[in-house]
């Protein structure tokens, strides 16, 4: 008996090819189901491409050239120490090249995906156009991700300015840099910038970097920064207006009730991101506003065969969170016992020196949901390892509801990201600082300071 013919040209069409849209394409077609990816931008997405990768790559670069300037009070002679920027930013190419990133076009066609370059556009609810064809499919997942807007400042559309994007691809790291935003992508890229010898401002209307993270971990990135990099960090400021002057930039500030102007060679706007949903939703019957796509627990928007995935959603995750979100919208696609996802004790984790890591909830969030907590903050100085690698910025800070069991963790701390899943583990099935204190944990590393920080909740 022939197979029933498809009214449709696919089951399924993923809009976007990063991290919110790769996981469920793969999944779908191993499935067997007849499925298109389409993508505007280079194929992979942000993540390999000109995010998380490619930028990562170049800070571990200018974290070891960092640290081994410092040897010399290890009887190290390393002060002559130097870089080739060119030569950094090929590092970076070849780290994006070794992730498969722009190359990623040819591993969905290997896996018996059909990839169409170009923006998607929806028609009607099971229709897009891309590149002025169109495509219809039973299914849709929208992973379109988010972009870097322009902020509220005077002049800015005139002006010349980076991106944490465009910034990647300077053939020298600017003199001066004002950096607006002091979230991660503002504070790493600070960092960065700072270590290859720019003079950085870092401007946030926060009264604090990292404000999405425990206080302590901003305030020590601030003194880290300002004390290590002469980084001048401007808390509690509105950014006004910005103009180019000859080939510079004026950037003009508002700080305690007072205005000042300075000039500086680049300006970075990195204050955060807007989803992308300028693809005819309204066409499809999905609901959305500006801030992201509306979907319920299970991923599903308000048009039954179309779920979204990853920043689209206005939720600001990182790119685990995405796929995980992509996993579990194909799932639910895919089969009639609907998964939630269960977003308890992810991770998050600013690459700077030291890094920032959190999961859980933060003091802030704890607050604001009224709960009795215990907390505790152990310093990194209290373990040996600070000892034997001379390093005393840190420290371990655990929250607890009032039984003792583990609610949020933030940790900073040279190899940070790599200590958090621990405390990730110990949050999301429940354990409490007992069992945490109670547990070996190896002598001469940082994690030490964990098991005292535990133990001071017991």
């Amino acid at each position: 008996m022939a197979k029933k013919q498809s009214k449709y040209d696919f089951d399924l069409i993923v809009i976007g090819s990063g991290a919110g849209g790769s996981a469920a394409a793969t999944i779908a077609a191993r499935e067997g189901k007849r499925v298109a990816i389409a993508e505007t931008d280079t194929f992979g997405g942000t993540s390999p491409n000109w995010g998380d990768v490619p930028t990562k790559a170049l800070l571990h670069a200018a974290q070891l050239l960092d640290e081994a300037k410092e040897g010399a009070r290890f009887g190290l002679r390393s002060n002559t120490l130097g870089h080739n920027y060119l030569l950094l930013r090929e590092w970076k190419d070849l780290a994006v090249k070794r992730t498969g990133a722009g190359g990623n076009r040819k591993y969905y066609e290997n896996e018996g995906i059909t990839t169409l370059h170009g923006a998607a556009h929806f028609l009607s609810p099971h229709e897009i156009s891309v590149n002025r064809r169109t495509y219809s499919a039973a299914s849709f997942i929208i992973a379109t991700g988010a972009d870097w807007p322009l902020p509220d400042i005077h002049g800015i559309t005139e002006a010349s300015y980076l991106t944490p994007r465009t910034i990647l691809d300077t053939t020298r790291p600017p003199k001066t840099l004002y950096i607006v935003g002091g979230g991660a992508t503002g504070v790493e890229l600070a960092q960065l910038m700072a270590i290859f010898g720019t003079k950085v401002y870092i401007a946030d209307v926060a009264a604090r970097l990292l404000p999405g993270y425990d206080s302590e971990a901003g305030e020590m990135m601030e003194k880290i920064l300002h004390s290590q990099k002469s980084v001048t960090v401007l808390t509690q400021t509105r950014t006004v207006a910005i103009e180019n002057e000859n080939i510079a930039r004026r950037v003009t500030y508002s700080r305690g009730g007072h205005e000042h102007s300075l000039r500086v060679d680049e300006v970075l706007i990195a204050t955060g991101r807007m989803p992308n949903v300028d693809l005819g939703l309204e066409n499809a019957g999905v609901t959305y506003t500006a801030k992201g796509i509306a979907v319920n627990d299970h991923l599903q928007t308000s048009a039954k065969h179309i779920y979204a995935a990853g920043d689209v959603l206005g939720r600001m995750s990182c790119t685990h969170t995405a796929l995980l979100e992509s996993r579990i919208a194909v799932g639910n696609l895919l089969s009639k016992h609907k998964l939630i996802p269960d977003y308890t004790a992810s991770p998050r984790v600013v690459f700077t020196a030291p890094a920032v890591a959190s999961a859980g909830l933060t003091e802030d969030d704890c607050l604001r949901r009224d709960l009795r907590i215990k907390k505790a903050v152990a310093p990194l100085s209290i373990t040996t390892r600070s000892n034997v690698s001379d390093f005393h910025n840190g420290f371990v800070k655990l929250i607890t509801d009032h039984k003792g069991v583990l609610l949020g963790a933030t940790v900073v701390a040279p190899g940070a990201g790599e200590m958090i899943h621990e405390l990730a583990l110990a949050i999301k099935y429940g354990h409490t600082a007992a069992e945490l204190a109670a547990t070996p944990h190896a002598f001469l590393t940082w994690s030490e300071a964990i098991r005292v920080a535990a133990g001071k909740l017991t």
